[in-house]
């Protein structure tokens, strides 16, 4: 929904959801039962963090850490009762279930996202002629959409300055990676989560631990999504392997995702106040925060505490985001891949995704319901296309929370030529060789197996022999770097130097970003199906708009170019 209509909505969901939703606290259970649990705790206010901590232990939980920024914290309690106790303080907003702690393994359950970014896993390679950019780097005739957004035209002008920091809030980037590590800040880069092997029901979830705590370093990703969407962004331009959009900035590593591709509350909170606490400029948001996809105020079809836990999930990403915005920040989103219009979202029968087996149906409201980041405040909101231009069969989209398309691949684009369902249709980027180790792309001595040879998996060797790895995907998560590069390159040509750095407004950063993109028309006629591509009917799509503002490309596809050389005539609003 509109993100004005966000602060009309807030405005009746009442501060203390508590007090309103759950039993009243003499109704409250005499003692506090069950495992030991982890919980988040919204305080009510920033002048009520204290006695929040204290209403934290009065009910009977443990303070872990407290985000002072936006009050929220992160404390440790029996399961059964707490959030009953905690939010019946008026000095409390809200609370919510985290994790457990300690179970056996029993299964596996992880998030399906993974399902359409790696569709083309044993594609045929494409017999079509190569789309790519003429670049610097040896596979950069693979990026056709480092073309697309002309980046290989605008690094003649500015390919970014090293004052420049950008925020990968995602699983983690690895830092060893040969494109990445000339580019990667180790010393401002933090991990807000810890691994978590198993959820309540027992069943996997990030798996045994690899590093002591549980706590990845700052350098590494256990997944690759983080990894992929850096090499996007600013993979070096130095001979080797593949360039990014803006391939001089720096790339900081501010993990919020666990291996397994969950992102929780309180880790991604705290990433995105750290990212205007620690000077950067631009961060990159390619996921939504788990457990629900859609945050309801108060969906019927959710329990009393399923519902505060809603409220303050929304509650903290705006002030979570909010806050970036008055540090100077701009925050660059995902759209989604539920090929669905977010201004009409379909019912939702995924969430909660977390833990295994506790989503039900649910109808979506679009007046109460928010997926979060990309529908919060003051976020750049990106949809993906394919080789074509055509939008992604994948993507969501909708004129309430689009900005601008971006090239995030589009694997059944081209029916009825060579190129169709082939990788190339997807987006090439940096792959940690811990992960293709994992999936079984990689084998033990560093080479490409027959799989990841079908799944095209590309490898290239520096000079002194080290080895980088890159992998195809596709999603609105790999559009959105493609966006963050060219928001990266506009704060490097027009910000102003600050205390070492440089800084520029957000709104200052969004207006050239949609100034300057290259307006796409809705398609003729407006309602496109998938059928030819082998989908069904949920992807049947119709595009709302005139030529310079729709819902599938929004003000048009980022161009790097036409923002480092025309974007100066938006400076001012």
């Amino acid at each position: 929904m509109r993100r004005t209509r966000l602060l009309i909505a807030a405005l009746a969901v009442p501060l203390i959801g508590g007090a309103v939703v759950l039993p009243s606290a003499s109704a409250q259970p005499a003692a506090l039962s069950g495992p030991s649990t982890e919980f988040t705790v919204l305080a009510s206010g920033e002048q009520s963090v204290a006695a929040a901590e204290q209403a934290i232990r009065a009910a009977g939980g443990t303070v872990v850490r407290t985000n002072t920024a936006v009050g929220l914290i992160t404390a440790t309690a029996p399961a059964n009762g707490f959030v009953q106790r905690v939010s019946a303080d008026d000095a409390v907003y809200g609370a919510a279930k985290a994790t457990a702690i300690g179970h056996a393994p029993t299964g596996k359950v992880a998030p399906k996202r993974s399902d359409v970014e790696k569709e083309g896993r044993q594609a045929p390679k494409s017999s079509g002629a190569t789309t790519g950019a003429t670049g610097t780097d040896p596979l950069d005739d693979h990026l056709w959409g480092l073309k697309s957004v002309r980046s290989d035209m605008s690094r003649t002008v500015q390919p970014g300055d090293k004052r420049v920091k950008v925020g990968i809030i995602d699983t983690g980037v690895d830092g060893t990676h040969p494109d990445i590590a000339p580019n990667f800040d180790h010393g401002t880069s933090r991990n807000f989560t810890r691994d978590i092997p198993t959820d309540p029901t027992g069943a996997v979830v990030d798996g045994p631990c690899e590093f002591r705590g549980c706590v990845d370093p700052a350098d590494h990703d256990d997944n690759g999504h983080g990894t992929h969407v850096a090499g996007t962004i600013a993979a070096a331009a130095d001979g080797f392997g593949i360039s990014g959009v803006a391939p001089n900035v720096t790339l900081v590593n501010l993990r919020a995702g666990q291996d397994s591709g969950f992102f929780f509350l309180q880790p991604v909170v705290d990433a995105i106040t750290y990212a205007g606490d620690a000077g950067v400029d631009v961060v990159n948001m390619s996921f939504y925060v788990d457990p629900w996809l859609y945050n309801c105020a108060s969906n019927p079809a959710d329990s009393a505490e399923q519902q505060l836990e809603q409220r303050t999930v929304t509650e903290a990403m705006t002030r979570a985001m909010n806050y970036a915005y008055r540090k100077g920040v701009t925050e660059v989103a995902a759209l989604g891949n539920q090929h669905t219009d977010l201004g009409a979202p379909q019912p939702d029968t995924t969430s909660p995704d977390y833990p295994a087996s506790s989503a039900h149906p649910r109808t979506i409201d679009n007046a109460t319901c928010l997926s979060l980041p990309v529908e919060g405040p003051h976020t750049i909101g990106v949809s993906a296309f394919g080789p074509s231009g055509a939008k992604a069969d994948y993507s969501n989209y909708g004129l309430e929370q689009i900005s601008v398309s971006a090239p995030g691949g589009y694997f059944r684009d081209g029916f009825g030529t060579d190129w169709y369902r082939t990788n190339e249709n997807m987006i090439l980027s940096a792959y940690p060789r811990n992960v293709g180790v994992a999936e079984g792309t990689i084998d033990a001595d560093g080479n490409v197996t027959p799989d990841g040879a079908a799944a095209g998996v590309q490898k290239a060797v520096t000079k002194d022999g080290q080895a980088g790895y890159y992998q195809f995907l596709q999603g609105t998560s790999m559009a959105t770097p493609h966006a963050t590069g060219v928001a990266a390159l506009i704060v490097s040509e027009y910000g102003r130097a600050s205390r070492g750095g440089i800084t520029m407004s957000p709104d200052a950063v969004q207006r050239i970003i949609e100034g300057t993109a290259a307006p796409i028309a809705c398609p003729v006629p407006a309602t496109v199906d998938y059928l030819d591509e082998g989908r069904d009917d949920s992807y049947t799509a119709t595009c709302q708009g005139g030529p310079s503002f729709n819902g599938f490309y929004g003000h048009g596809a980022v161009d790097a170019y036409a923002a480092v050389t025309r974007g100066a005539a938006y400076l001012r609003g």
